[in-house]
């Protein structure tokens, strides 16, 4: 038997697999009840938002330019798990590429994204993202449609995919931008910075 010690920095800083892993061994051997319903371990409730969806929330919240950034922030390339179903961003680094003043204020942010998707489906029963520590996840499919999105409101709609690819995502050609990038997000939404590969 092997054993090994971790401090609550190092644990902190592990992916949430790994946390919930750990949570899970320390309820065990402690002998307390572990739900298998629990929201965080439940991942593939999260929303898959279509285009359509996305347009229509990013229609409730456009006035309000943090929480547009946020949501542009969602269309770069997270850390992909759960079979590439999921998108994980640390809420520091959200914080950081929007600069907001804490994680805080990206929670409220994803909130009211969160509430303008309910608004959209009409429905409470709707989770926009999940939170685990530092980390929050999206669905794959809602960050490549957000992705989509960004593109296409710049005016540099993504082309056709790869053979074979079914996403038009990361590596597939674009058409050049009828305006220089800058001066598109510029005109359309001052502040919002732009989803990266």
């Amino acid at each position: 038997m092997a054993s090994i010690t971790l401090s609550p920095e190092q644990i902190r800083a592990a992916p949430p697999e790994v946390r919930r892993w750990i949570e899970q061994e320390l309820a065990t051997s402690l002998g307390l009840e572990v739900h298998a319903g629990d929201a965080r371990g439940q991942p593939a409730q999260l929303a898959s938002c279509s285009r359509e969806e996305l347009t229509a929330v990013l229609g409730l919240i456009q006035g309000a330019f943090p929480v547009v950034n946020v949501f542009f922030e969602l269309g770069r390339k997270g850390a992909s798990f759960g079979q590439d179903r999921l998108e994980a961003y640390r809420l520091s680094d959200i914080q950081h590429h929007t600069r907001l003043q804490s994680t805080d204020q990206v929670i409220a942010c994803l909130n009211m994204i969160g509430e303008a998707l309910r608004r959209v489906r009409g429905t409470a029963e709707v989770s926009f993202y999940g939170l685990d520590g530092d980390y929050c996840f999206i669905a794959t499919q809602t960050r490549q449609n957000i992705r989509q999105l960004w593109f296409e409101l710049i005016g540099r709609g993504e082309t056709s995919p790869v053979a074979g690819s079914s996403v038009p995502d990361e590596g597939v050609p674009v058409r050049e931008p009828t305006l220089p990038v800058e001066a598109a997000a510029a005109a359309l939404h001052p502040g919002v910075s732009l989803p990266q590969a």
